[in-house]
Order: structure tokens, then C-alpha cells, then sequence
């Protein structure tokens, strides 16, 4: 399935509009890693912990939204936004990720 950022698809024409598809990605930052992370930031240099979580949470929000499309009969999603934000809790700090965009049928 063809997922892009863009509006439209250079060279292709958008036969049928789906709708809107979304996946979402919480996942929890464990506390060894909160404190790895905190003593990287300290120091300075980058978190290696935490860039692998943001990576597979955005991996497993694109899918579902790919996931999603299909299940309508798109071939293709444009105009794909992503979210990222952290949630603070009694449980620790989560990460979430959102990835949302239009379902579309484009000719073959």
C-alpha cells in the first residue's frame, strides 16, 4: 500500500475517497530506561532507548492505519500526519504515537 505525507499522488488519480484511517501506539517506557535515558541527557548525547521505542511506536501506528485502509478497499493513504506526545502517570512516563490520513482508491 503507498502511504505518503502529500495530498496527492504525482502521477495518479484519486478514484475513490474512503474516509479518514487512524492507528495509535502507547507504549510504556520502563524505568531502567527512564533512567538511562535521564543519565544520557545529563551527559549529553542521544537516547538510543527511547529513539527504539518512538521507532516501533510509530511502526506499529502506521500499520494499523495501513491495516485500517485495506479493510476498506484503499490502495493508498495521502495526506499522513503523525503525533507524537509523551503521558505522565502514576505508572511512569508512556509514549504515544498516532498516525492518521485519507483512505483512497488510485487508479492502476
Amino acid at each position: 500500500m503507498l502511504v505518503t505525507t502529500t495530498p496527492t499522488i504525482e502521477g495518479k488519480k484519486i478514484v475513490q475517497y474512503h474516509g479518514l484511517v487512524s492507528g495509535e501506539a502507547i507504549l510504556g517506557a520502563n524505568l531502567f530506561k527512564d533512567l538511562f535515558a535521564g543519565i544520557t541527557d545529563i551527559i549529553g548525547g542521544r537516547s538510543g532507548s527511547y529513539e527504539r521505542e518512538l521507532r516501533k511506536a510509530k511502526d506499529i501506528a502506521l500499520q494499523e492505519m495501513i491495516e485500517e485502509a485495506g479493510m476498506l478497499g484503499a490502495n493508498a493513504v495521502i495526506a499522513v500526519d503523525l503525533d507524537y506526545e509523551t503521558i505522565s502517570g502514576g505508572s511512569g512516563n508512556m509514549l504515544m504515537v498516532s498516525a492518521s490520513g485519507t483512505a483512497v482508491k488510485i487508479e492502476e
